[in-house]
């Protein structure tokens, strides 16, 4: 095992891909020369050369489009959004091409198309930097949307997107590029299935990308006041492993959810209303939802408010519990909706 970045984890990974299978090509803006903003391609196209990896112009919907002709030729593109906030330009052919291609031609054209997606907010970064769009691309039949929060699971689940014949939104939390761990090149976990990351009998919280480490960081602070947090990273947000997510709360009886991206219409909710579905007589508590707020991405001097933190979640697992939180208080003293 390699001691690595979660950025040279999905480096390797993308090295890996290339190597194995002649028909993987990268698309992207400045992913060639510069190795990308955040350096995650740095070296690769020296490495494999520019029919390989391909510096793109500044238009999303060119890059997205011309994935899906070199996908109709028989290559496996990995396509680089360089920021969250930029893919929009690309939602048409995303949403109404890509995903749909298999399902309207009775499956003779697969679009083996990876799409990386830096997410998340955490790096001060100016408007349109710090996004949180996932929803959006959970909420599309024929997509397949993952996403990393560890070097181990960036460096494997990539590789097991890039292999895999439907498209595949893959979300990158960028502000644990830096975050350091252990890779096994061997190691193997279905990438549409949730993870058990820290194991408890009281509260499930369940996470995904940036928000697993906060979530581990939280269920370490509530075991030193006696309460048991059982942390599960998500991993695939579309199909969603409810069955992970069922056994924990039948056993917790409580459900805290957190998420980046506004609460309104986010995968918190569609967790909730599922898992009540299914574990109605199980639950002690409706399901809290820990998340942004509705509004849009803040400017980076505020963006510490808008962002989950440590404390708003254990505030979470406080009202699961049936405890007195933050949130209870502002209600009852009409200071918040």
């Amino acid at each position: 095992m390699t001691q690595l970045t979660l950025a040279k984890a999905l480096n390797t990974g993308l090295r890996r891909a290339l190597a194995d299978d002649d028909r993987v090509v990268l698309l992207g803006e400045d992913i060639g020369q510069l190795g990308g903003v955040f350096r995650v391609t740095d070296g690769l196209q020296q490495e494999f050369g520019r029919e390989r990896v391909m510096d793109m112009p500044l238009a999303e919907s060119g890059i997205i489009g011309m994935a899906i002709g070199l996908a109709y030729r028989g290559f496996r593109p990995v396509c680089e959004i360089q920021f969250d906030g930029f893919i929009y330009p690309a939602f048409d052919q995303i949403v109404a091409q890509v995903a749909k291609l298999h399902y309207r031609t009775r499956g003779a054209v697969r679009m083996p198309i990876t799409i990386r997606v830096p997410f998340g907010g955490g790096i001060g970064a100016v408007e349109h930097h710090s996004e949180s769009p996932e929803a959006y691309f959970a909420h599309t039949a024929g997509l397949r949307v993952v996403t990393c929060s560890t070097p181990q699971d960036a460096h494997t689940m990539l590789r097991q997107a890039i292999a895999c014949d439907d498209p595949v939104l893959f979300f990158e939390p960028k502000r644990r590029y830096w975050t350091k761990g252990e890779v096994d090149e061997s190691f193997e976990h279905a990438f549409d299935r949730a993870r058990v990351v820290v194991e408890g009998a009281d509260v499930t919280l369940v996470a995904y990308g940036p928000l697993v480490a906060t979530a581990i960081d939280a269920a370490v602070a509530a075991s030193d006041e006696g309460v048991s947090v059982e942390v599960i990273d998500l991993r695939s947000l579309s199909p969603l492993d409810l069955d992970t997510v069922e056994a924990s709360v039948r056993k917790t009886g409580r459900l805290v959810i957190t998420h980046e991206a506004a609460q309104f219409g986010g995968l918190g909710a569609e967790l909730a209303a599922s898992i009540t579905d299914r574990c109605f007589v199980h639950l002690e508590a409706a399901p809290a939802r820990v998340t942004g707020f509705d509004t849009p991405y803040p400017s980076a001097r505020a963006e510490e408010h808008f962002l989950p933190d440590l404390d708003r979640i254990l505030d979470g697992v406080d009202r699961a519990l049936g405890r007195p939180s933050a949130r209870d208080l502002l209600l009852t003293s009409g200071g918040a909706r």
